[in-house]
């Protein structure tokens, strides 16, 4: 009996030829055959933000005979900045202070040494940057079970995450989904460390597993993704850097 093969994905045709930027206001819209884009709330498709407009609109100009939102990272990240952040500012605050709580680079292995030895020189420099910089202590641990942090670091965490605009905001958030450590996506957003170095210390545990017992193809595909994705963010804040 032959295998199906697997349904492609339900995609969207494309349905213009040019995609472009202009200015509206004190903005830059994305132009699609000089038509404006919208978000799914129909909101328009704009930022401040020159540089970040031109590459969301070359995320549009790169599609082919079909529309695939996962290429289009940059184009997701804005459009729920203006869908969905403006009304979850508080939520989102609150899952920065839950990631620093739990936060990746607190947790180390208690072996083998040469683990250990990884975890502490590619994680304890950005705790101790955290905490020097936004107040942000965080205290390691052995193993997979959380320790409490101190409210404080808590606190501070999320002071910071609501004291961004929400286009930070959202990419601090998916950065810190991304990596599962508060403290590295914070470093990224700050400028002091590159999105695919976070990315690639955020997998330091992974990397030692393929070492000891190989790659697993399809989960190498993943891996691709979310570098895509890690890639992406660090584009994003560059093109927004104060």
């Amino acid at each position: 009996m032959t295998a199906r093969k697997p349904t492609p994905p339900n995609l969207p045709r494309r349905f213009y030829k040019e995609a472009a930027v202009s200015r509206e206001g004190d903005r830059w819209a994305i132009l699609l055959d000089g038509k404006p884009v919208r978000t799914p709330q129909k909101n328009h498709l704009a930022t401040e933000h020159e540089t970040l407009a031109t590459l969301i609109a070359e995320e549009w100009a790169a599609q082919g005979d079909l529309i695939d939102p996962t290429t289009m990272p940059l184009t997701r990240l804005l459009n729920v900045s203006i869908d969905g952040a403006p009304g979850a500012r508080d939520a989102l605050a609150d899952e920065v202070a839950k990631y620093a709580e739990t936060d990746l680079v607190c947790h180390l292995a208690d072996g083998p040494s040469e683990l250990r030895a990884r975890q502490e020189a590619g994680w304890g420099r950005w705790r101790e940057w955290a905490g020097k910089t936004l107040d942000i202590v965080l205290v390691p641990v052995e193993g997979i079970i959380a320790s409490p942090q101190p409210d404080a670091s808590l606190k501070a965490a999320r002071d910071h995450a609501a004291s961004l605009d929400d286009l930070r905001l959202t990419a601090l958030t998916w950065a810190m989904a991304l990596y599962g450590s508060a403290a590295l996506a914070l470093a990224v957003e700050q400028g002091e460390l590159d999105a695919l170095d976070a990315f690639d210390l955020s997998r330091i545990d992974e990397t030692w597993q393929i070492e000891q017992w190989g790659e697993d193809e399809e989960a190498m595909g993943v891996v691709a993704r979310r570098r895509a994705d890690a890639d992406a963010i660090g584009q994003l804040f560059a093109a927004i850097a104060r």
